[in-house]
């Protein structure tokens, strides 16, 4: 937490019990959950433009909160080409992920998450490191603060069967997928290595429906990533999620084949 989210988050908690507003009662009358309202306020969260225009016109604060958002600092353990894809991603309606490199981040414990930083070059210090894990556990949390939004992954099968940790850590990594998948908003597929083409070669992406029901994509490469919001290439990557989902194995045979992979562990 930097000090900047921390003093916006008493701000925003100030005002909201001069206005006589429970968190409870709050966070719908801004469209966000109870939790990710809270998060904001106890300083955890970074506040979208979103958020912020909406606390103003819900809390009636004369520019307060604006004024206050306008010294907000940068989310530490984000990548700055990341940072609006992640304000986006934590109020998505729908979410589409496809991986061919590793786990997917929103899926990652923090055993795996942790080697890749620490593998990572240039070398991370130790606080470095523990900046990083912090955020991506944060973002993790979505899946279980946003129950109603839809969430698919699609994931290369190689990239489930690449030992990126220890044993034990990869069989809990495996084990929380595993997990996930029973959740009813969560569909998870495996793209098998028997697949040859498939829609999906051009590299990882993301899709995801905002509130506005706006649609947007994201790719990443090595120390870059771009979001699209042109509708005429976010359709083409559509069409190429679609039939991504179509190539890969079903939700129930993914399921087997990660129980397989996880035996052999």
């Amino acid at each position: 937490m930097s000090e900047s989210l921390k003093a916006f988050g008493e701000v925003l908690k100030v005002l909201r019990k001069r206005a006589g507003l429970t968190q409870e009662q709050f966070a719908p009358m801004v469209g966000y959950s109870v939790p990710m309202a809270a998060s904001i306020e106890q300083g955890r969260r970074l506040p979208s433009k979103t958020f912020v225009d909406r606390s103003e016109e819900v809390l009636d604060a004369f520019g307060v909160v604006r004024a206050a958002a306008k010294h907000l600092t940068r989310k530490a353990g984000l990548a700055r080409w990341f940072e609006k894809w992640a304000e986006l991603e934590a109020l998505a309606l729908t979410l589409y992920t496809f991986e061919s490199r590793f786990v997917p981040g929103l899926l990652q414990t923090p055993a795996y998450a942790r080697t890749l930083f620490e593998e990572q070059i240039p070398a991370m210090g130790d606080d470095q490191i523990e900046v990083h894990l912090t955020a991506r556990m944060e973002r993790t949390k979505i899946l279980t603060e946003r129950p109603h939004t839809i969430y698919s992954f699609i994931i290369e099968e190689h990239a489930l069967r690449r030992q990126v940790c220890v044993p034990e850590a990869m069989r809990e990594q495996i084990d929380h997928v595993l997990a996930l998948c029973e959740r009813r908003n969560i569909d998870i597929q495996v793209m098998p290595q028997s697949r040859g083409y498939h829609a999906g070669l051009g590299g990882p992406l993301c899709l995801l429906e905002t509130s506005e029901n706006a649609w947007h994509a994201y790719s990443e490469g090595q120390e870059t990533g771009h979001m699209i919001s042109d509708p005429k290439v976010v359709s083409i990557l559509q069409q190429r999620y679609a039939r991504m989902r179509a190539q890969a194995l079903s939700v129930e045979d993914s399921v087997s084949l990660l129980r397989e992979i996880r035996g052999a562990l």
